[in-house]
């Protein structure tokens, strides 16, 4: 609804109670409703489903509109972000949040920092969630208050057009809230509790929820060893779980992201059910690394699979745990992308061992050759490094060419001395295209970091100790900090104003007209950065 829409809409419901409100501004409860305009986690679940649906097909038409995310550990860190967005593009168009366990684990658990391996609080994945979305409906808040501001200045100085150009932009003001993919890990427990955190997911605002095929109790980092994987059909009674939640919530348009982490992955903790030669549980069979025997020499105990009319022994650890083939991940890979997008998974995520868009691609035309639209997410980790992968990559392929390499030490790449070289300069160019060449060529719809955020904090953090404690003093801050917020237009350089001070100065005014009391008076140190 237009501003004016509802200051004429709150007019006449004033007016309808014959006096008694007469104390309302019909105006101010306008701008009241347009910095709250989403009043439910389910309403922006809603929203930004569609928006995701709308990028999807936009991505299908041309490839050129991927779509990306930074990973996002505070509410403070996710708004920081779409204000950033905003500032430098003018539009948060295509432009998400990631909500990663890995943080939410090192960084939000009660227990204190602890590894990706499901152990924190599932409580803790919709409270984040909520609180991001609480710090974004925030920026909307204290975007339009500045410009309700600026529109009460040019009304006292009338000039007409200014005021104009600003009812404009109060009307195509355009929202901080973006999509979240929100990540539940590998559902923290069966499929029933798969479930029940979905629902609180989704309540709190996610349209998006990524799962992957790990165990449960046994789930850990994507890019850490020990990963066991589980049936297909085990894996998509979750899959089945969150389109539930979905479906109960009203939120028809819900995404799931069905994550694949076979191609790390050497074990698993089931043998799948299988009732028939080539159906889904005996080609996940198919892929264990097996021996074949004969009641002869089987052992007590043996697990025994019966195929073709022989006796295979599945070999199995003392963890219990079974082992699949050398050499299987990719295929493993291709059948779990597969079968997910054929039981109601809309996008994919395959975890890979490095950023190649050779090997992703590869995977993705097997897909496709099955689903044409075929989709994934891709996490552009920092678990790999990036400098050394992609100077190896250059390495490998001059040296197909047939160019001399022989200034290069391929294990050494990393080093400072190659940063000039022409090898570094080409790898650095091919890391620079590599989103827009992995959305072209290996059919990813959305590029995501899980965790620069983490590493940014640290960063930043560790250069401030290093000056603030040293020779620099008080300058490490202010050289370092503050005169960088006030040249490149940070927003919370205005802390006062960014923590919602002049919200709540207007909303004084609002309840006690000139009788209220203002923080934002003449004496606010905060004038000194105007």
């Amino acid at each position: 609804m237009a501003y004016q829409d509802h200051i004429i809409e709150m007019g006449q419901l004033i007016k309808s109670k014959n006096g008694t409100w007469d104390g309302i501004n019909a105006e101010s409860v306008a701008r009241m409703r347009l910095q709250n305009r989403f009043k439910t986690g389910l309403e922006i679940a809603r929203y930004t489903a569609d928006i995701m649906r709308k990028d999807m097909a936009a991505y299908d038409a041309d490839s050129a509109n991927y779509t990306q995310s930074l990973g996002c550990w505070h509410g403070f860190i996710g708004q920081q972000k779409m204000i950033a967005i905003k500032k430098h593009f003018g539009t948060t168009d295509r432009k998400y949040l990631y909500l990663s366990g890995w943080m939410v684990a090192a960084l939000r658990s009660d227990f204190g920092p602890l590894p990706d391996q499901s152990m924190h609080e599932k409580t803790s994945v919709p409270a984040l969630i909520e609180e991001l979305y609480t710090f974004l409906r925030q920026a909307d808040a204290r975007e339009l208050g500045g410009l309700f501001r600026d529109l009460d200045a040019a009304r006292a100085a009338g000039d007409k057009a200014k005021e104009e150009k600003l009812l404009d932009a109060v009307d195509n003001f355009q929202t901080h809230v973006v999509p979240i993919i929100a990540d539940i890990d590998a559902g923290f427990g069966n499929a029933e509790a798969t479930y029940l955190l979905a629902k609180k997911m989704i309540e709190a605002g996610a349209c998006a929820l990524q799962i992957e095929n790990q165990v449960s109790d046994e789930k850990q980092c994507g890019h850490q060893d020990g990963k066991v994987t589980v049936p297909h059909e085990d894996f998509l009674q979750k899959v089945r779980a969150c389109r539930y939640a979905f479906l109960e919530l009203g939120v028809e348009n819900g995404i799931i992201v069905t994550r694949t982490d076979s191609l790390g992955a050497g074990l698993t903790k089931q043998i799948a059910v299988s009732n028939a030669p080539g159906d889904l549980g005996d080609q996940y069979n198919s892929f264990l690394d097996c021996e074949e025997i004969t009641p002869e020499n089987a052992n007590n105990g043996d697990v025994v699979l019966n195929r073709n009319g022989k006796l295979l022994r599945p070999k199995r650890l003392p963890s219990n745990l079974f082992q699949f083939r050398e050499g299987t991940g990719e295929d493993r890979c291709v059948l779990d992308s597969i079968t997910s997008l054929q039981n109601g998974a809309d996008l994919l995520w395959i975890e890979t061992e490095k950023p190649h868009v050779s090997q992703i691609a590869g995977m993705m035309d097997r897909i496709r050759e099955v689903i044409p639209n075929a989709k994934l997410v891709y996490n552009n980790s920092p678990s790999f490094n990036w400098t050394l992968n992609f100077r190896q990559q250059v390495f490998d392929a001059y040296k197909a060419a047939g160019k001399d390499v022989s200034a290069y030490d391929r294990e050494k790449l990393m080093s400072v001395d190659y940063d000039g070289t022409e090898l570094a300069v080409e790898a650095d160019e091919r890391i620079r295209t590599f989103q827009a060449d992995g959305a072209k060529r290996a059919g990813i719809f959305h590029h995501l970091i899980t965790l620069p955020t983490y590493h940014t904090a640290a960063l930043s953090t560790d250069n401030l100790a290093k000056e603030y404690f040293g020779a620099a003093g008080m300058l490490g801050y202010v050289l370092g900090v503050q005169r960088q917020e006030i040249r490149q237009g940070i927003a919370c350089v205005k802390h006062q104003n960014m923590s919602g001070s002049d919200i709540g100065d207007d909303h004084k005014e609002y309840f006690a007209g000139e009788a209220a009391l203002k923080a934002g008076g003449v004496h606010n140190t905060m004038g000194q950065f105007a």
